[in-house]
């Protein structure tokens, strides 16, 4: 009975950290200062304004855990519908099918790290942010107008994009640890897409009722 009790405890501290982890990261993200210089447009003055671009260190939110996941169904799907018992097959059944083998969760973890950089690349693109900036008399301090700047945001969204994905794949991996260690099964709570979710959900409505308020 305490032995029970034990994991309990253990997956409910696992599960409140989680969580904890997930607000840290979902809300976590690099403010780039960018200033406006002044404009004369007739007698009024036009800019001369500070404002920041909010570069989020997780901007793909839950979309490559998803993506990771229906892909990794295809080949075991491809498996079961041919119906053949040649090699590949057999060997796609053997470490595709179970979600604790280590060659899927290494293709799991590696798939997520990348939809996560494909999705940041196609999502936000750092020459039509810096050609809008120059447009209306924008600049990063330190960092000239142009191409420079495209550069530098492109550093930037590459370094925290880092971060963002690994994070991405270890909380996705944690069902699949909890099933290893704990001896839980699939639906492990506390963990993946179903956590990822939850908080995000959870973030998105109390922003909603702040800014209603």
């Amino acid at each position: 009975i305490m032995d029970g009790w034990l994991e309990f405890g253990l997956v409910i501290l696992c599960g409140l950290a989680m969580v904890a982890l997930v607000v840290f990261v979902e809300q976590a993200q690099r403010r780039i200062p960018v200033q406006y210089a002044k404009r004369m447009i007739g007698r009024r003055s036009y800019g001369g304004t500070s404002t920041y671009i909010p570069l989020k260190v997780n901007q793909a939110g839950v979309i490559p855990v998803i993506f990771a996941s229906s892909l990794l169904y295809i080949p075991a799907l491809i498996a079961q519908f041919s119906g053949s018992d040649s090699e590949w097959a057999t060997w796609i059944e053997a470490n595709f099918v179970t979600g604790d083998h280590p060659v899927y969760i290494v293709t799991y973890f590696l798939l997520i790290v990348f939809f996560a950089f494909f999705y940041v690349a196609i999502s936000f693109n750092p020459e039509e942010v810096a050609d809008n900036m120059k447009k209306y008399g924008g600049f990063i301090p330190g960092i000239r107008a142009g191409r420079p700047t495209a550069e530098y945001l492109s550093y930037v969204l590459n370094r925290i994009t880092w971060p963002g994905s690994l994070y991405l794949g270890l909380i996705a991996l944690v069902p699949t640890v909890a099933l290893v260690t704990l001896n839980a099964n699939q639906n492990f709570p506390f963990g993946g897409t179903s956590i990822l979710i939850i908080v995000g959900v959870g973030l998105e409505t109390v922003k909603q009722i702040e800014s209603h308020l």
